[in-house]
Parts: C-alpha cells; structure tokens; sequence
C-alpha cells in the first residue's frame, strides 16, 4: 500500500515574512470533493433564468461555466459549478454542483423554486445520482501562456480576459475544465457508485488532497470560506462575476464597488508556524501541525514602525497539515510583506501558533501593484 505526501516546492524566499507561490507535483491525481449537493436545471428557459440569478456570463447555448449566486445586498451565498447533460432528444439542461452546508443561506433548491414564477424551469435535487471528483496534474490541465487581466481603474478589481474562440470552461457533458487557478485541472460529475475513467491512470487520492491542492493554489470555495462580497473571495479573478452582464441579483452594489469602491480584504493561502520560528523557506504541508477552528482570529504584530496601523483582524477560513486560507487586510499584506508586520493566531491552544501569507503566482499583477 502507497503512503502520499504533498510537497510545495518554491524556487527563492524574498523575506522572512512573506513565501513565494508554491506548486504542487504534477503528477496526474484524482480525488472525490467532498460536501457537494448537485441540482438538476432544465426547461426551454434554463439559460435566460439562470442569467437573470447569477454573477458571471451564462454563455448564451448551454455550456460549461462557473458563477456564484449572491443575495440582495451583494454577499456570496454560494459559488456553483455549472456542468451540461444531454437527454436522449438532443435536449440540453444544466447540473449545479454546490456547497450546501451553509446555517445562513436559504437552501438553493428553495431559493431557485422561489425565483421560478412562469418560467419554463424545472429544478430538482439530483444530489443522489451523482458524486463530484477533481482530477488533476497531466500536461493537458497546465496552461500554456499567462493570463491577461482587465483591470479597474480604482479598485482593484480584476478580471481575467479569454480567448473568445473557445469556451475556458470545456464543452463537454459531465465536466467543467476548473480554470478558476492554473493547474487546477478538471470537475467531473460521476455516477453514484461509480469511479472516474482518470482512475485507472491518475493515483487516486483521500478528499483532502484535493483540498490541500486548491489551497495551494490560492482558490477558496464553498459555504465555509465564501460569505464576504464576491471580490474579497477572489471570485473576480477567478472568473465568475461578469461587470457588464444585465441585471442579476446583488448586481447593484458588485458594480458599484468595481467602479468607485476599493477592495480592501482577500482570501489569500497561508502557511501555519510556531510563533518563534518563521519559515525561510517554500511552504510545505506537515502533518504534525494542528486543525483550527473555522474562523479563528487572525491578529496582526507590528514589528518595526513602517507607517501602518494595524486595524482590525484577519480570519483563518480553512487549514488542513498546516497550510490554510484566510481572509486578510490588504493593507496588513502589504507591511506584512515589507517586513514591518507579522500575523499571529488567536486559538485556544499552547504553542503560539504564527501565520505567514503568500500571493499566487497566478494572481494578477499590475504596474500600479
């Protein structure tokens, strides 16, 4: 029986206090995600209902894309893969796989129902029919340029910019192309009881590999990790908000803040350390390191005067082996990364644990950045 081992490798460490992007091994992996519902869309008017409720561009004949739903005042209720089926008859309709643990969302079967009125919508939960995998780590899931970015020109926002001859989420039933990072590789949707074809030629790996490797890469997803506005969950570079789409719900301010707001916190992937020993070196997931709770207080430490004052706290969202995701200041980043600034974790537990952040190799960078 093979043990695994996930390894971040990074090339140069610029600071103390601040780790390159690390990538993981590209060796070709499957692995089931867990806590997903699936729902069942169809009917002559999926398209233009969905377009009508969600943040991103539904391309205009049914294909694969991801998005986000949010509620009135502009705040994240779930992000959502959308896949595509096709019915003996040539129909297309669509498959909605989401995180459903949320306490304060109403649940997004109910939600959908409400929004239905005359359409000519079906929905139904079809969370019994199928399991989510992710598949990864073969040269055909490695991009083969760098992305370009369409910025805005005071917030921060950033979108990045497709090739509009081919569709970045695939086309093909049962699967999404996950371009939401680099190397994130590929969604399936699976039959219950059944296994992906990737198994027979991808090592075949517990859930948690899967989310160590979105955490490694900077993607957060699901109810646990999402709940701000839609650009603090990163969910603009990611590809699911659309700024020049029609009307949809929670537009209002989403736009608003993309032309005369600023983006003040992201979700950024961090590495967990005792408190007195910083690392120096890549980011590298250890077994022996702790899980905290969901949400526990992230407080920043000035360590020499360098024009910032620190206000407020940041949030550790998720970890799992000592590499995490949590919501930060940008501006405790940015002193974090000129060394004038160190975070610490407020848990409940003995050593004192230290938190380092990284950005993405993938992110976006900017001459104004």
């Amino acid at each position: 029986m093979k043990t695994w081992t996930l390894r971040a490798e990074s090339s140069k460490v610029t600071s103390a206090y601040m780790l390159l992007p690390p990538v993981v091994s590209r060796v070709p992996t499957v692995a089931r995600v867990p806590y997903r519902t699936v729902l069942s869309l169809s009917g002559s008017q999926a398209t233009e209902f969905l377009n009508g409720l969600v943040s991103g561009a539904v391309p205009a004949s049914p294909r694969p894309f991801y998005s986000a739903f949010l509620h009135a005042q502009g705040k994240v209720l779930y992000d959502a893969f959308f896949y595509t089926r096709t019915a003996p008859d040539g129909q297309k309709s669509y498959l909605i796989d989401y995180d459903s643990r949320s306490a304060d969302a109403p649940p997004l079967l109910q939600l959908l129902k409400r929004y239905i009125l005359r359409s000519r919508v079906k929905v139904r939960d079809a969370s019994d029919e199928f399991d989510v995998w992710a598949a990864w780590g073969t040269p055909a899931d490695a991009e083969k340029a760098p992305r370009q970015w369409r910025w805005a020109e005071h917030s921060g926002v950033a979108e990045p910019v497709w090739d509009n001859s081919v569709s970045p989420w695939g086309t093909a039933d049962l699967e999404v192309r996950d371009v939401r990072a680099p190397g994130m590789g590929r969604r399936l949707l699976v039959r219950k009881k059944d296994t992906p074809p990737e198994s027979a030629s991808h090592d075949f790996l517990p859930s948690e590999f899967y989310t160590l490797h979105r955490m490694l890469h900077g993607v957060p997803e699901g109810t646990g990790e999402m709940f701000g506005f839609p650009m603090e969950s990163n969910l603009d570079i990611m590809g699911a908000v659309d700024f020049r789409k029609g009307c949809y719900v929670g537009q209002e301010l989403t736009v608003r803040t993309y032309h005369t707001g600023v983006i003040r916190k992201r979700i950024l992937p961090v590495v967990i350390h005792a408190a007195d020993a910083r690392p120096d070196g890549p980011a590298e997931p250890r077994a022996e390191i702790p899980s905290f709770a969901a949400n526990s207080e992230i407080r920043p430490l000035v360590l020499r005067e360098g024009g910032v004052r620190p206000r407020g706290t940041g949030k550790l969202l998720n970890s799992t082996h000592g590499i995490g995701l949590a919501l930060l200041r940008l501006e405790h980043v940015q002193a974090a990364e000129q060394g004038n600034l160190a975070f610490t974790l407020d848990a409940d537990a003995s050593p004192e644990w230290g938190i380092s952040q990284w950005r993405p190799e993938w992110w976006p960078q900017s001459d104004a950045a």
